[in-house]
């Protein structure tokens, strides 16, 4: 006779789903749109990828940087403080020159801001970004040239900042004030008229003789926790591919593209 035999399954333990790789892009506030199209471009290519952005100045991003902050790649809208991380000995190889960018004046639509020779009329408010911000230096560059140039009072760049009303911490919160309505003029890149913002302001040129062309450096950053997908995207900015998004978000091309 045989005996009953009870028998016990033990469930098989299942491996926990691995954490999905992610990449974490610290880069100046005027890179979001282009940025954000280019991320679509990569996840395209790296499905189980998660980019994450942090958009800010880039006087800000380095700070963070400096301080520990968790990231894999930066890109500044200018050398300045990229040489800053390098020279801290928290970027990886030599930073490439990914595009560049140019300034404009922007104006509300119902301003009465029609020429550059109109910053310097009393009571205009003008909004800057702060001097330690890419664009407000170089805003402040460009205006230092228009004072050299003809058909422009020596004094022009000391009378246009006499109207001054408010330091930005970058880019986007220059173009915020000025769509809004809080000032009459202010100074961004080419690239900060986006679609969405274009309806809502005017534009005035900088002549060229006087604008200031930025340098956009991107690298991978020494602490990177994924530096494999870091260099990827570096080499997706690089790529004719990245440089037709770019292009195509208002920003110029690198050299060679």
């Amino acid at each position: 006779m045989l005996g009953a035999c009870a028998c016990l399954v033990l469930p098989v333990p299942s491996r926990p789903a691995s954490p999905p790789a992610t990449l974490t892009v610290y880069a100046a506030a005027s890179l979001t749109k282009a940025f954000a199209d280019l991320a679509d471009t990569l996840k395209s290519r790296t499905p189980d990828l998660v980019v994450t952005f942090n958009f800010a100045g880039s006087q800000q991003l380095a700070l963070q940087i400096e301080a520990g902050a968790p990231a894999d790649v930066f890109a500044s809208a200018d050398r300045r403080w990229m040489k800053e991380l390098s020279d801290s000995g928290l970027v990886e190889g030599t930073p490439a020159i990914f595009a560049h960018n140019r300034l404009v004046v922007i104006t509300p639509r119902a301003a009465t801001v029609r020429s550059l020779q109109d910053l310097v009329r009393p009571g205009l408010k003008l909004v800057l970004a702060a001097d330690a911000v890419p664009v407000g230096r170089y805003a402040r560059q460009a205006l230092a040239n228009l004072s050299r140039t003809d058909g422009f009072p020596a004094d022009f760049d000391r009378r246009v900042l006499a109207n001054l009303v408010s330091d930005e911490e970058n880019v986007k919160a220059v173009v915020a004030k000025v769509q809004l309505g809080e000032a009459d003029a202010g100074i961004v890149y080419v690239s900060d008229i986006t679609p969405d913002v274009a309806p809502r302001v005017a534009r005035i040129e900088i002549p060229d003789a006087a604008n200031v062309i930025a340098d956009y450096p991107v690298a991978v950053l020494r602490r990177a926790s994924n530096p494999a997908a870091a260099r990827r995207f570096v080499a997706l900015l690089l790529s004719p591919v990245g440089q037709s998004v770019l292009q195509a978000n208002g920003l110029g091309a690198a050299a060679g593209h």
